[in-house]
C-alpha cells in the first residue's frame, strides 16, 4: 500500500510540473547592466568564410511595467575572414601598429562603430518599439536587431506550447517557431526551428535558455543552412547575456 501511495504522489507531482505555465516577460530594472557576447561564424565554401566575436554592454536607463529604454555600446570586435582566398583579420583591442594592412583598413571602418550608442525602446514582450544610433553608422542597427532575437507570446506557456515570430533583414524573411522544451525553478528552455525565405532560402534550428525570473534570454544557439546565389551558406550564431 505504501509503495502505491508513493507512486501516486510521484505521478501527481510529475503531472503538476508538466502543467506548469509561465508568463514570459522581460523584467528589467533601471540601472541594470548586462554584457552580451555574440559569436557568429559563416561558411560559404571557397567563396567566403568568417568568424566574428562581438561584445556589447547594455545599460537600462528607464523601466516601467511595460516598457524599457536601454543604451548599448560595442566594446570589442574580433573578426577573421577569408574571401576568395584572401585572409583578413581585425581585433579592436589591438593598436594600429599591431595590425596588418587589411587590419588597419578595417580599423578605420570599425572604430566609429565602437563609439556609437544604440538606444532601444522595447516592451516587456521583447518587441523593439524604437531604435536609434548616434552617430548614425551603417550596419550598427543590424547588430541591434540581432541582439533582439525573440518576442514573447501574450499568453502563458507550458511544456509543449509553441509560438511564432517573423522578421525581415536585408531581403531575407526569417520565420521562427519557438517550442517550450522544459521548465525548471530557474529557467525555461526553448527549441527553435524555422525557415528562411527571400534572397536566401533554408532552415533554422537551435535552442534558447531564458532566465525564468527576469525573462532575459541568457544563452542561445541558432544554426541556419541556406542557399544563396546557388551556393551553400551555413551560419551559426551563439549568444550569451550575463548581468554585470
Amino acid at each position: 500500500m505504501t509503495k502505491k501511495i508513493i507512486a501516486l504522489l510521484l505521478l501527481v507531482t510529475t503531472i503538476t510540473f508538466a502543467q506548469e505555465k509561465v508568463l514570459l516577460r522581460l523584467k528589467y530594472e533601471k540601472g541594470d547592466s548586462y554584457t552580451l557576447n555574440m559569436k557568429m561564424s559563416q561558411n560559404m565554401g571557397s567563396v567566403m568564410s568568417m568568424d566574428m566575436n562581438i561584445a556589447m554592454i547594455q545599460d537600462v536607463k528607464s523601466a516601467s511595467s511595460t516598457e524599457y529604454t536601454s543604451e548599448m555600446k560595442i566594446t570589442k570586435v574580433v573578426m577573421n575572414m577569408v574571401q576568395q582566398g584572401m585572409p583578413m583579420s581585425y581585433d579592436s583591442t589591438k593598436k594600429a601598429e599591431e595590425l596588418d594592412d587589411t587590419g588597419k583598413m578595417m580599423k578605420s571602418q570599425m572604430d566609429p562603430m565602437l563609439k556609437a550608442v544604440i538606444t532601444m525602446n522595447v516592451n516587456n514582450l521583447g518587441k523593439v518599439l524604437e531604435s536609434k544610433v548616434e552617430p548614425n553608422i551603417p550596419g550598427i542597427s543590424d547588430l541591434a536587431n540581432q541582439s533582439s532575437n525573440v518576442v514573447y507570446p501574450e499568453k502563458a506557456v507550458a511544456v509543449g506550447d509553441t509560438w511564432t515570430m517573423s522578421k525581415n533583414n536585408k531581403g531575407m524573411d526569417f520565420n521562427f517557431v519557438y517550442k517550450v522544451k522544459s521548465i525548471t525553478s530557474k529557467t525555461v528552455l526553448l527549441d527553435v526551428t524555422g525557415k528562411v525565405a527571400g534572397v536566401a532560402a533554408g532552415d533554422i534550428i537551435g535552442t534558447m535558455n531564458i532566465d525564468k525570473k527576469s525573462g532575459v534570454p541568457t544563452e542561445s544557439k541558432i544554426d541556419m543552412k541556406m542557399k544563396l546565389q546557388e551556393q551553400d551558406l551555413k551560419t551559426t550564431i551563439n549568444m550569451t547575456m550575463s548581468k554585470n
